[in-house]
């Protein structure tokens, strides 16, 4: 049980990547914290469950990558909600493991559709709802590999370093307006993301971690929820960094 009862009281949130690993720890500490709650994800029957464990009071099923099905969410969702105080950006996949020069056409696509364009689509369509009330609270989940970038991982590498360019511009157009926009960029943690990658290189990136071991979702769940609070008023277009040593600005 989070030690903040009540700290999102009265606030609505939606969590893309909202059925597993830190989406799913993130929308459990919102609705923990007196918020409500609308899980996004790919998978119906993960939602289902999902939603019994987070308590979740919607959920919608939906490829993020399809800029017409998130826009109908984001409808259905603030329906369902009332409003829409918070959005947390959390779906995501690795893509191929192998160096540039071999990596498929296809796979490259797929992590800039979903880890960027998805994004892009969810932050477009639900911004309108946050400036209509004057109130908004944007996470887009990033990655240390965004800022420093990890070999044989390109397409992700470019994909969250999309997310944190993005995450800046937005939260400099949006500083007056009572929406507030940062991106976190977090090493890796255990999460269930990493069985998308041969043990190799989840053994090459805690190797880089000083700390020597990887994060716990929990950690970098306490930070989203800080950023997603009404505590995080006067920083925005910025990362926050769950990296255990790792990243160097």
């Amino acid at each position: 049980m989070s030690v903040y009862a009540g700290r999102f009281a009265g606030r609505a949130a939606i969590v893309t990547g909202g059925a597993s690993g830190l989406g799913k720890a993130v929308a459990k500490r919102i609705v923990e914290e007196g918020g409500t709650v609308a899980l996004w994800d790919l998978n119906p029957e993960t939602l289902t469950a999902a939603k019994q464990e987070v308590g979740a009071t919607d959920t919608q099923a939906l490829d993020v990558s399809d800029p017409v099905a998130v826009e109908a969410a984001a409808k259905a969702s603030a329906a369902a909600l009332g409003k829409v105080d918070v959005l947390v950006c959390s779906a995501g996949i690795t893509g191929a493991t192998v160096p540039v020069h071999e990596f498929p056409i296809d796979s490259w696509q797929r992590v800039i559709d979903i880890n960027l364009n998805g994004l892009f689509y969810c932050n477009r369509a639900v911004v309108p709802l946050m400036l209509a009330n004057g109130y908004g609270r944007i996470v887009n989940i990033a990655s240390v590999a965004g800022k420093e970038g990890n070999p044989n991982a390109s397409a992700y590498s470019a994909s969250k370093a999309g997310v944190i360019g993005f995450t800046k511009s937005l939260g400099k157009e949006l500083a007056e307006k009572g929406v507030i926009a940062n991106a976190l960029t977090p090493a890796t943690f255990e999460s269930p993301i990493l069985a998308q990658l041969p043990q190799s290189q989840v053994d090459y990136m805690r190797s880089k971690i000083p700390m020597g071991r990887l994060g716990e979702v929990s950690e970098s769940a306490a930070m989203v929820c800080f950023m997603a609070s009404e505590e995080c008023s006067f920083t925005t277009a910025s990362t926050f960094d769950t990296s255990g040593g790792r990243t160097t600005f």
